[in-house]
């Protein structure tokens, strides 16, 4: 039987080399940005028990992996570090320490490969005794105006040992603003905003927190992180802070909230990242370990997914691995 059919849209799938050539969304090397974790110590490479293939690594073994990153075509990294306990304290004193680890890192980084964009992150959680992202008064409230104050001096450290993007992660209000201000006080004009616009109080986020031991010591984030249920609030954090001087925002999680990246995208027409979060990544990891599903298939949709959501550039556990299969296409 012949049917008349004046459009077949299986013409344009009959080959790989078809496919290709009308495909609308397509991962770069360069739209990858690779989470890393830094530990004190000398060739220490630390497997995260709850995060496949994730390691974190001393500072020598640090700008090792960043050279192979970037070799492979993955120009930015986002870098956090894993304090120990007893350098802790209420007000993440460390995060200003100039000859602390973080600090150190970031210069050492730059010096050994300059035109790797290093992505920092600014809240108090990974410094505090608390593991909250601001600072906790004695009644175990969450005080905004008072954190602020301390991502401020936060952001002057970073940007005075060289990082290119600041990424302030702990969705108080008017932090953007204020960090701005203070930067460009002090001629910071040139180092950029990544705000963490819409971060959800998401339950993906347990695996990230095992690897820093920066889980909240009571209570949780929801004072601060927005509600999972909400969309139009999204709207609203991102209008602040590219007011308030973010040059590029971000939506996190990522594969539960695509269409929050698809929203904010179509919005505001500004870059705009998407976090594929640790406990993103653990799950697809632990499918692959079972056999259910193809592993670099899954991740390779997982990234293209993003991309046709509206995401410019994607934080991913995947990245290094991605990268490399890209050169192998």
């Amino acid at each position: 039987m012949s049917l008349t059919l004046t459009k077949r849209m299986r013409r344009l799938r009959v080959s790989s080399a078809m496919r290709n050539l009308v495909q609308e969304n397509h991962i770069l090397a360069h739209d990858l940005i690779m989470p890393l974790f830094v530990i004190e110590g000398t060739n220490v490479k630390e497997p995260i028990s709850s995060m496949p293939n994730m390691y974190r690594y001393s500072l020598d073994l640090l700008i090792k992996e960043c050279k192979e990153l970037y070799q492979l075509g993955v120009q930015a990294i986002v870098l956090f570090p894993c304090i120990s306990d007893s350098k802790k304290d209420k007000l993440a004193s460390e995060a200003m320490n100039q000859d602390g680890l973080y600090l150190r890192a970031l210069q050492e980084i730059k010096q050994a490969i300059p035109d790797l964009l290093v992505i920092t992150d600014i809240a108090m959680d990974p410094y505090s005794t608390d593991g909250h992202d601001g600072f906790v008064n004695d009644k175990g409230e969450i005080e905004n105006d008072r954190t602020i104050e301390i991502l401020q001096n936060m952001a002057l450290a970073q940007a005075q040992a060289g990082a290119d993007i600041l990424a302030p992660s702990d969705m108080m209000d008017g932090r953007i603003g204020a960090i701005r201000r203070a930067l460009d006080q002090e001629n910071y004009t040139n180092t950029n905003l990544l705000s963490y616009s819409a971060k959800y109080a998401s339950a993906f986020y347990g695996p990230f927190r095992d690897a820093l031991s920066s889980a909240p010591k009571k209570g949780d984030k929801k004072t601060y992180q927005m509600n999972p249920a909400n969309s139009q609030e999204a709207i609203r954090e991102v209008e602040l802070d590219l007011q308030e001087g973010a040059d590029i925002v971000m939506v996190k999680p990522g594969l539960p909230y695509l269409d929050i990246i698809r929203i904010v995208k179509d919005r505001f027409q500004v870059p705009v990242a998407a976090y594929n979060v640790s406990g993103e990544y653990a799950m697809l990891c632990s499918a692959a370990q079972n056999g259910w599903l193809d592993y670099q298939a899954c991740a390779m949709e997982t990234l293209l997914s993003f991309k046709r959501a509206g995401a410019d550039m994607i934080l991913t556990y995947h990245a290094k691995e991605a990268a490399t299969w890209l050169q192998e296409v």
